[in-house]
């Protein structure tokens, strides 16, 4: 009894040293002690077990955070006391680059999270993720021609407990790709083999002697297997399916050697390429033959997918595209999972291929849910209002990618792309046949309030203040407040739209506005050269210098045509508008042309036009700001006359389109316009809305309003009797007070009537440099013309006024009244200068564009020149004899000082070179 009671007591206090009675942490410096505690398995109160606190050490160590770690025991009277020394890696506070010029430092970064290095500031210091960084560093200049590029680490000490890491980089040369040589091509030139070499073919001219270096590209081997496999697709495409590209051989060797001439022949290194091919036999296609396929029986459908014919040279490229029609075909009967092989049968005898393509056609998907992400203001029902696919409709991809081009068009959230499958999420459910569908979208700001200024062609020096909204309170409705006040131009609009009136696709909005516009020639032309110019009054009066004010508003309805591009519209708008004349060739315009039923300055007042436009649009143009793709066809025609006081018709027709080039990247854009002018019910149209062409808004090398065809408007004027010492004849010597001897004189005064004939073409090529920039080479070209002279009548009442005066004054009466006067029968119409009608101008240049949300429009600088443009000089036809004035020096002087001022020769030279900067497009 007294053994087993000891043996009991001795196997309790060896069962209690044996336990774990604390574990103590020391040396960190950063990281919690209870953060490492809870990476333990161990807890105090647990027996000590060896293989459980080397289970602790891995698990510590896993981590990553440290560099070295301690276990150690101490025993105590109760039990084991753990100990764990750990020191820890020291925190990167910064990491720098010196000596990297080819790359950026964010092309580095970029690098780093695509290869994951995990190395980052605040991250820890771990020398293995240090020498996996050099490896990608130098990875990335390999790519940059820098091949023989080397890279140091420099670690240096941060107390108490950080490093700063600098990658210490000498590029080294740069490698450019030298001569591209193809052994064994006999039916494919070598040019059309380096062309397929998007990577590495020489820009420019190749294989020049002295620009070498200038046009070559950079060398970069991770890019030679992929050229290599285009110059084999180059084959494939002419038929030549069995071709051998064999792996290309390389060559390095020192470029530059003698005499070294910056820019041009510096020294480095280059790279030649020899490529081996065996061509075999060029293969014609046999035919194109389809099995299982279920859906769509029809054999002779699914081969007229293929842009390519029984007998012609076979084309690799053309069966890829064939092979995607084909998969576009089935996915618009919801065969989502469908794929196609092709299998390749030669016959080696008659040089064919024939194509087998089995079809798996999959499973047939409905569309069971739509739903959409990112729509934080626009409303759910704004969006799904402009699928043309709907829930519970067998899927149909060509409705899908319809569906996305309208939601583009209407300019709330970015570009939404069919391919990216960043944008449409499929979910489908392969037993049930069903497929949910989530479009991912992101807004763009709808607002746009600020204050804008600036100088342009058309309102001179302005500043205005604008808000606008293309998606009020989310619901899709387009809110429009403009102001602007310039030195030329003074406009005030309010406009509202609502796209879907009642929940139904009929788009209803109005305009009200009130405008200010003033037209001076001579003030015009100062502002445009920055020179002050004193020019004459002659010449003053002969410049255009007109005032035009008008208030009014418009209404105007849509509807689009089945759920698709197409569009009918109709507006009426309404304006009453005043002119205020300030020149003779304004007054003489403005005053005599027939667009009333009366001439005189009264015509000029309370102007009232009252129109109706309908119209036609159909557009598939992927963006309203920065389209790529799509085009545009406009058809409509004003009608004025239905109420008002002036008469007239003006169709118009407008096309427009843009090409994506590069893969959408850049876009090539152009635009045709052609509007025609009449007026009828025995009027003329206004003046002021017939067409002048010039300035940023059509052909951006010219002055604005100044390309009309030039006419001579018959008019008379009376001038003084002058003797050659410069004094006055009197009229009645004995009497002064009777006043000066005068002669009323007939005269051809020039003016530019505008055009009822417009033709406008524009042709861009819009290059992205970096996100809302834009670089855009054009050609602007166009005719202003006059086509029906009637068009040009003068108000019978002023025609009747100038036809019954009696011109000159050889001689006085008893009473001092002019007798011998004659009369002149002047033209009902005005007539255009010879050389001024049917001109065409052309304008080309370079423009840079900036797109700026805050005014929902780009900002544009360019320079402009005018191959094409009016250079050729006039003189006045003069109806001024020497029989109007009466005998004697005074009436020779004075027939002189006439034939100056009525028959001067007029310059019509216009500009040759125009640099400007504005806002808004062209097209």
């Amino acid at each position: 009894m007294c053994l087993l009671v000891l043996f009991s007591l001795v196997s309790a206090t060896w069962g209690q040293e044996n336990l774990i009675t604390d574990i103590v942490v020391q040396g960190n410096r950063r990281i919690p002690v209870e953060t490492i505690k809870a990476r333990l398995f161990t807890k105090p109160g647990d027996v000590y077990d060896q293989g459980a606190l080397e289970r602790d050490f891995n698990s510590l160590w896993n981590t990553g955070y440290f560099e070295d770690i301690r276990f150690e025991r101490e025993q105590t009277p109760k039990g084991w006391r753990i100990h764990i020394f750990v020191k820890e890696r020291p925190t990167i506070r910064e990491i720098s680059y010196s000596g990297l010029s080819s790359v950026s430092t964010s092309d580095v970064l970029d690098r780093f999270k695509e290869r994951k290095v995990g190395l980052s500031v605040e991250s820890q210091y771990d020398p293995t993720k240090v020498k996996r960084a050099e490896v990608v560093i130098k990875e990335l200049l390999s790519e940059h021609g820098r091949q023989f590029a080397v890279v140091r680490t420099e670690v240096r000490p941060i107390p108490p407990a950080a490093v700063g890491i600098t990658f210490a980089v000498k590029e080294g040369p740069k490698v450019k790709v030298g001569k591209i040589t193809f052994v064994g091509n006999q039916h494919v030139n070598s040019r059309i083999l380096r062309g397929a070499m998007k990577n590495l073919k020489p820009i420019g001219v190749p294989h020049s002697i002295f620009l070498e270096n200038i046009f070559a590209r950079t060398y970069d081997a991770s890019k030679l297997n992929e050229d290599t496999e285009r110059v084999r697709a180059e084959y494939q495409n002419r038929g030549y399916f069995k071709v051998l590209v064999q792996d290309p051989k390389t060559q390095i060797h020192d470029t530059g050697a003698g005499v070294s001439i910056p820019l041009i022949h510096s020294k480095g290194k280059a790279v030649d390429i020899t490529m081996p091919i065996e061509e075999g036999d060029r293969y014609t296609l046999g035919s194109i033959s389809f099995k299982n396929n279920k859906a769509i029986s029809n054999q002779t459908a699914l081969r007229g997918l293929f842009p390519i014919k029984d007998g012609d040279i076979f084309s690799r490229e053309k069966i890829a595209k064939g092979l995607d029609n084909l998969r576009d075909a089935y996915g618009d009967y919801g065969y989502i999972n469908f794929t196609s092989v092709p299998d390749t049968e030669f016959d080696e005898q008659k040089k064919t291929v024939t194509l087998t393509i089995d079809v798996d056609e999959g499973k047939q998907f409905h569309v069971r849910r739509i739903e959409f992400q990112g729509n934080t203001t626009t409303r759910d029902k704004v969006i799904r209002r402009e699928l043309a696919l709907e829930e519970g409709q067998i899927y149909n991809n060509r409705a899908w990618k319809l569906s996305l081009l309208r939601l583009n068009q209407l300019g709330y959230f970015d570009q939404l792309k069919p391919d990216d499958p960043n944008v449409t999420e499929r979910h489908l459910n392969e037993k049930e046949g069903n497929v949910d569908l989530t479009l991912k979208v992101k807004e763009k700001g709808k607002n746009s309030i600020g204050l804008t200024g600036g100088v342009s062609g058309l309102a001179g020096a302005f500043v205005g203040i604008n808000y606008a909204t293309n998606n009020l309170f989310g619901l899709g409705e387009t809110l429009n407040v403009q102001a602007s006040v310039g030195n030329r131009q003074r406009n005030v609009m309010f406009g509202f739209t609502e796209p879907y009136l009642f929940d139904r696709p009929l788009q209803l909005g109005f305009t009200v506005f009130s405008q200010r516009f003033n037209y001076d020639q001579a003030n015009q032309y100062q502002i445009l050269t920055g020179q002050k110019v004193n020019f004459s009054q002659a010449v003053l009066n002969s410049l255009q210098n007109f005032t035009q004010a008008s208030t009014g508003f418009s209404l105007s309805a849509s509807y689009p045509l089945h759920r698709s591009f197409k569009r009918i519209g109709i507006t009426y708008s309404f304006d009453n508008s005043s002119t205020q004349v300030f020149s003779d060739a304004s007054r003489s315009l403005f005053e005599n042309l027939a667009f009333r039923g009366f001439a005189g300055p009264n015509a000029l007042n309370g102007v009232k036009t009252s129109k109706v436009l309908p119209s036609f649009t159909f557009s598939t143009i992927d963006s309203p700001i920065n389209p790529h793709t799509g085009k545009s066809i406009f058809l409509g025609g004003e009608i004025a006359g239905l109420g008002g006081t002036v008469q007239y018709v003006r169709p118009i027709l407008q096309w427009k389109q843009f090409i994506p080039v590069q893969k959408g990247r850049n876009a090539l854009g152009y635009n045709v316009q052609a509007s025609f002018l009449t007026g009828y019910g025995g009027l003329v149209a206004p003046p002021f809305d017939r067409f002048y062409m010039g300035g940023e808004n059509d052909l951006r090398g010219f002055d604005i309003r100044t390309i009309s065809p030039l006419a001579y408007l018959s008019n008379r004027a009376t001038v003084n009797l002058t003797n050659p010492d410069g004094t006055v004849v009197p009229r009645d010597p004995n009497n002064p007070r009777r006043g000066a001897y005068t002669v009323q004189l007939p005269f051809q005064q020039i003016v530019a009537p505008g055009g009822d004939l417009s033709l406008v073409g524009n042709l861009e090529y819009r290059i992205t440099i970096v996100g809302p920039v834009r670089l855009a080479p054009f050609v602007d070209i166009g005719s202003n013309s006059i086509v029906l002279p009637s068009q040009l009548r003068i108000n019978t009442g002023q025609l009747q006024d100038i036809n019954s005066a009696f011109f000159g004054c050889p001689g006085l009466d008893a009473g001092f009244s002019c007798v011998g006067g004659t009369r002149i029968n002047f033209p009902a119409e005005l007539k255009p200068i010879s050389g001024t009608n049917w001109v065409p101008r052309m304008s080309t240049g370079l423009e840079l564009q900036v797109f700026l949300p805050v005014i929902n429009a780009p900002f544009r600088v360019y320079w402009a020149y005018n191959p094409l443009r009016l250079n050729t000089s006039t003189i006045a036809p003069t109806p001024i004899t020497r029989e109007m004035f009466p005998a004697g020096a005074a009436g020779d002087f004075t027939f002189g000082q006439a034939l100056a001022l009525y028959g001067p020769t007029y310059v019509l030279k216009e500009p040759l070179k125009t640099f400007r900067f504005t806002v808004a497009t062209t097209f």
